[in-house]
């Protein structure tokens, strides 16, 4: 059977996995209903964190396809999915047309020589404008740097949520055929008959875990054949090792599928290699060639990982022990290639990751599996580049209504952004900056007060770049309970005059825990637990009802965002609190006297 190797690629929420899933379902590969966004938090946030694989069946060919991340955190994702396919489905919104991570996965395809095929989808939108948008992917493609064959693209045009395709917009569409047949035409046969009867050549991309079978490796035969039971030797620039396959799987749909055999050009799984890693070539004699090495995207921001010691710990989770964290922190490295875990620490676990999104994942999936932990505030990793102090840098697309872009411009430009493009787009304006990591910490949350929540931010990691020196924020204090108990409506009520809080009343709290922040900059101590007092005399207007202002409650993103360095944010599967690191305000004022002695 022949067989194709795509990748789907797309900006988040442009119909990247809506189309897989209706492909799947038109081909009978997949009931309705069934989803490649499989896992809970992709279906709560609409976007795909791991890329997946799948194929389907279509005239007699096979087409493996790998549905990769939008989202520039889990860009390590996207290029070694890249190198182990021959061609790019490029889908782009056709009202919004191509966004900044299009940009981001589109370079890379281009960088690869390969030839995307384009696919403008959500055609019925009002709004909808594909000629201008198959403009729009032209120019893209120009500055991006597209060779002479990559601009001869071909478009298609398609509507994924009903299932429908064409190839010309006067076309009626019945259904996906057009996008197959496409593939079918256009992309090459992933290997030519005489390629099985060389050695075996294969270079994992993915990694994935099995309690059963440990380790498992994703990748593509590029010749030769593999076979259950079959020794092979695990090739890397620094020498070689041996291993034996004991289990191997294609895909079948969204299942994967038991095999004894597998040849070159299919996407297989295998079992048996407990070190494998992404990259490394997995050959039959010691005297073939080794692959061209992947390269992963290193860590942005460090943070560290602790046992919850809050007066609250234990209540909710299943696992609160440092042994269960560091178990579930070494078994997050078997499959998360963008990580790095440093564990010489005995308190605590030094985590480096790609991004806070990238992190609150990792702490989402955590706690919903029954974990408690504390992390510390994340700090940007700052590294010397050929003799000079250096740092990670971003490039943001912004899109706001225009009465809104001046706010805009001017807090990016206090955090040492650099303005790249400005320019009208749809009654709205984009603008394009350059700006350091640390200068977008805390930013996100400022961003949607400042625009009313009708902005629209995107960022990407550009690499490392110089340091950028001093950058000024609008720092709030910290508002710190004194009392553990209840916090009471009348309590609440006469703070919240102060700043903004993150809790309600009747929530339970303890000393040291942060409940709100402070506009005025320096942290206050009060005690939210404090009732009225009560008098035998009635005075007239004293018992008017108290109004509270709802509060801010605290997610992942905004409580990484928030903190101080002082503070830790305790996270647990049903809450989500801000402490202080010391819970005594008399520790916590002789800390800060000897560091004003340092």
């Amino acid at each position: 059977m022949e067989i194709r190797n795509i990748a789907i690629i797309a900006h988040v929420d442009h119909g990247k996995t809506t189309l897989t899933d209706a492909l799947m379902q038109q081909t009978g590969m997949a009931e309705e209903g069934v989803s490649m966004d499989s896992n809970s938090l992709e279906q709560e946030r609409g976007i795909t964190i791991y890329s997946k694989n799948t194929s389907v069946n279509y005239k007699g060919t096979k087409i493996n396809i790998v549905d990769t991340p939008g989202h520039a955190d889990f860009g390590s994702e996207v290029e070694r999915v890249l190198r182990s396919i021959d061609s790019v489905l490029l889908i782009v919104d056709a009202q919004e047309g191509p966004m900044p991570q299009t940009k981001f996965v589109l370079k890379k395809s281009l960088d690869l020589g390969l030839k995307p095929i384009v696919i403008i989808n959500k055609i019925d939108k009002p709004a909808a404008r594909p000629d201008e948008v198959e403009e729009m992917v032209y120019e893209l493609f120009l500055d991006l740097g597209a060779n002479d064959e990559q601009l001869d693209f071909t478009t298609l045009y398609a509507i994924a949520k009903q299932g429908l395709a064409k190839k010309k917009m006067k076309d009626e569409a019945k259904d996906l055929s057009p996008i197959l047949d496409t593939v079918l035409e256009l992309v090459p046969v992933a290997s030519k008959p005489e390629a099985s009867e060389k050695s075996l050549l294969l270079q994992p991309f993915n990694l994935a875990y099995d309690n059963f079978l440990g380790r498992l490796s994703v990748g593509r035969i590029y010749e030769g054949k593999i076979k259950k039971s079959q020794n092979v030797i695990i090739k890397t620039k620094d020498g070689e090792r041996s291993g034996k396959i004991t289990k191997l799987f294609t895909f079948e749909g969204l299942n994967r599928k038991e095999v004894d055999e597998a040849e070159a050009g299919d996407i297989v799984m295998t079992a048996g290699l407990p070190n494998i890693f992404i990259g490394e070539t997995i050959c039959e004699n010691s005297d073939q060639e080794l692959l061209p090495a992947i390269n992963i995207d290193e860590p942005t921001i460090s943070l560290n990982f602790l046992v919850n010691s809050s007066p609250f710990a234990g209540r909710d989770g299943k696992f609160v022990t440092n042994s269960q964290l560091k178990e579930r922190l070494k078994k997050e490295l078997e499959v998360n290639v963008g990580l790095k875990i440093d564990f010489s620490g005995t308190d605590h676990y030094k985590v480096y990751g790609r991004g806070e999104m990238h992190i609150a994942i990792l702490l989402e999936n955590m706690r919903r599996e029954g974990f408690e932990l504390q992390i510390s505030q994340p700090h940007v990793i700052i590294k010397d580049v050929d003799g000079v102090k250096s740092e990670p840098f971003e490039e943001v697309t912004i899109n706001v209504p225009e009465e809104m872009s001046g706010t805009v411009i001017e807090k990016l430009s206090k955090r040492k952004g650099t303005m790249l493009e400005m320019k009208p787009e749809h009654g709205n304006t984009k603008i394009i900056f350059e700006i350091p990591t640390r200068g977008l910490l805390g930013y996100r949350n400022e961003f949607v007060v400042d625009t009313r929540g009708e902005g629209i931010i995107y960022t990407r990691v550009i690499g490392f770049k110089p340091y950028a020196g001093n950058i000024e924020k609008h720092d709030v204090g910290s508002m710190t309970s004194m009392a553990t108990g209840k916090a009471l409506g009348f309590s609440l009520y006469n703070l919240q005059d102060r700043g903004v809080l993150y809790i309600g009343a009747t929530t339970e709290v303890y000393e040291g825990m942060v409940i709100g922040n402070v506009s005025k900059g320096d942290d206050l101590t009060v005690n939210p637990t404090k009732g009225k007092q009560l008098t035998n005399v009635r005075a007239s207007g004293s018992d008017e009802a108290i109004r509270l202002t709802p509060p801010t409650e605290l997610s992942l993103e905004r409580g990484m965002s928030i903190m101080s360095e002082d503070e830790y944010l305790e996270i647990t599967p049903n809450n989500i609190r801000l402490r202080k690191q010391k819970l005594k305000e008399q520790d916590r004022i002789r800390d800060q006297r000897a560091k004003r002695k340092e």
